[in-house]
């Protein structure tokens, strides 16, 4: 994914590296492309420069900084760019996120515990979609196409949100409950 982005960035100018990580921060792209070590944003350079999707445009040097290196996207890569987004916005990935391998050992808690920690997610989960929400109303004039993954981000927080409150609801009712002793059954009847 952070090759993507820095291609992105690239297809709009030419830059050095530490202006790239400062407008995926700034453009709160750090949320599809890791860039809390400041490494990997030189190590993806060095894989597309191998690559020759960027080359690099040239070299400044200011007595006060120390020397950066300008890059720019190559026609390779404007095409690799381009191939991968048609790609990934047309076929859906096999992911592999965190929650549902967790959703499928929750019996491994209490329904208590299960209880909890839910109900943690789902504040945590509220006040990210209110920040972001609001964060989104921050950027006036910022067309909607540059919104997009912010949009669908949102959008995927807050069905998460209404399933896990539905899932609470049926923990807090008894509705969804178990035990070891039913847990066991389940285990001896699929055996």
């Amino acid at each position: 994914m952070l090759a993507l982005v820095l291609l992105s960035l690239l297809a709009e100018q030419p830059m050095h590296p530490y202006r790239m990580r400062e407008l995926i921060k700034e453009r709160g792209k750090d949320r599809i492309a890791n860039v809390a070590q400041r490494n990997s944003v030189y190590q993806t350079i060095d894989r597309l420069l191998r690559a020759e999707l960027i080359a690099v445009r040239e070299t400044e040097r200011d007595e006060r900084r120390p020397e950066r290196t300008v890059y720019e996207i190559t026609d390779a890569g404007r095409s690799a760019l381009r191939d991968w987004t048609a790609e990934m916005l047309g076929s859906p990935a096999r992911e592999f996120p965190e929650f549902p391998a967790a959703l499928a050992t929750l019996m491994v808690l209490t329904p208590e515990e299960a209880l909890a920690r839910l109900s943690d997610r789902a504040a945590e989960l509220s006040t990210s979609l209110a920040a972001d929400r609001a964060a989104l109303q921050a950027v006036p004039g910022l067309p909607r196409l540059f919104l997009l993954d912010e949009e669908y981000s949102i959008a995927v927080r807050e069905a998460e949100l209404k399933w896990v409150d539905c899932l609470l609801a049926a923990l807090r009712s008894g509705e969804l409950t178990w035990s070891e002793a039913s847990i066991r059954a389940v285990a001896e009847k699929f055996a």
